[in-house]
């Protein structure tokens, strides 16, 4: 019986294939699953972040594997964002874990468009939850896919950039990669105007 339950759980644990790459940003982790969808991407000094989400949203469920030699449709995408195309990750295909209300935020978060941003206020807006601004915040702090899941579109009331997970330096070359006007009077907004702590910042 033991040996069964054994074999039945070894059936369910799904592969998820490791890439290490460059980028004008520093080195980046990228993770995809059998079907080539992203499943995780952060960067390379924020490994123990990225392992921390993947069992959070998953336990035991998964395994790493190195990533064949041939890249995947989801690194050649970044490359060609980061080489400038920067409507390159608009049809990259996703999957998450998370909570529905986590998947909704993310989703929201797909649809802001390239070169604009938003608030945390105007974001719990846009998904019927206005009050929901902590918890907006919250779901942002747990997002598995940087940049191709953009919260680092979302910004401070007061246009000012708020936390990021990667670096704030990070956060404002991104933006300013993708277009967006970024205010250079200040660059941080405390995390407490939300409730947040830092750490909890996407």
């Amino acid at each position: 019986m033991t040996s069964k339950r054994i074999t039945r759980a070894q059936k369910n644990v799904e592969r998820f294939f490791l890439e290490r790459f460059p980028t004008p940003t520093g080195a980046m982790l990228l993770l995809t699953d059998e079907q080539e969808r992203l499943r995780a991407l952060d960067w390379e000094d924020h490994e123990a972040r990225m392992r921390r989400l993947l069992r959070l949203h998953y336990g035991a469920a998964i395994r790493l594997v190195e990533a064949p030699r041939s890249p995947s449709a989801a690194r050649a995408a970044l490359e060609a964002y980061f080489g400038g195309a920067r409507a390159a990750l608009e049809k990259l295909r996703v999957q998450t874990g998370g909570t529905v209300f986590q998947r909704e935020v993310w989703g929201a978060l797909r649809a802001i468009p390239i070169g604009e941003t938003t608030s945390y206020g105007r974001l719990a807006a846009t998904i019927g939850r206005p009050k929901a601004v902590r918890a907006v915040g919250l779901a942002n702090g747990a997002n598995p896919i940087a940049i191709v899941v953009p919260c680092h579109r979302v910004i401070g009331s007061n246009a000012s950039l708020t936390g990021y997970g990667g670096g704030l330096a990070r956060k404002r070359w991104l933006l300013e990669h993708e277009g967006a006007h970024v205010a250079r009077g200040h660059q941080f907004e405390r995390a407490r105007s939300v409730g947040l702590e830092a750490g909890e910042q996407c």
